[in-house]
């Protein structure tokens, strides 16, 4: 039996189901957006062009379907993220990339509950966007950009702190130049200190 249930949790879904999932996912994340995470669940199904049952064929709730959004926004960032870029291009690389989605990831993160599972499943989220900037690390740890006490965990860190200047400019040439100004601030601080002795 537990064969049975392994091999249908793998089997990948019929092409029109998979872009019926695929359209709920990109309305929850307009829909999200746009009215934050209580949006009543009808105007993402609206949205996507489908019915309740859909919905709930796809996903248990609420917190599911969000779930689901930050999953594929953290496989966007896998896709996109260069891991033999420098420490400041990868940064800035990650962060202007990101500018709508560190917007959408701080929009819900005001109403979302994270306890229990769904805890669970957010750390597990946190720990695969950590294991992304690995190599980044690994790489500033060689190239002498980041002290050996800081990690990816920290680059995450710096990464939503960035993040968090572009929520209240939308002009590209000002949200770049309010990440140089910040990273060029933040690398500082980011950097193996020397140690002087007297």
């Amino acid at each position: 039996m537990s064969d049975e249930i392994s091999v249908a949790a793998v089997r990948p879904l019929r092409r029109d189901a998979q872009a019926r999932r695929d359209a709920l996912i990109a309305a929850a994340r307009l829909c999200f957006a746009r009215a934050g995470y209580f949006v009543p669940l009808e105007d993402i199904a609206d949205a996507a062009g489908v019915g309740r049952g859909t919905f709930y064929r796809n996903f248990k709730d609420r917190m599911a379907l969000a779930l689901a959004v930050f999953e594929q926004e953290i496989e966007r960032m896998r896709a996109r993220l260069d891991p033999a870029l420098p420490l400041d291009e990868a940064l800035t690389q990650v962060v202007l990339d990101g500018a709508e989605t560190a917007t959408l990831f701080a929009r819900l993160a005001l109403d979302m509950p994270r306890d229990g599972a769904d805890r669970a499943a957010f750390d597990g989220l946190r720990q695969r966007l950590e294991r992304l900037f690995e190599p980044i690390a690994a790489r500033a740890h060689r190239d002498g950009m980041l002290a050996p006490e800081l990690g990816a965990r920290d680059l995450v860190l710096a990464m939503r702190m960035l993040s968090g200047l572009l929520l209240k400019h939308n002009n590209a040439a000002e949200r770049r130049q309010q990440v140089d100004d910040a990273l060029r601030l933040l690398l500082a601080g980011l950097r193996p200190r020397s140690i002087s002795r007297y």
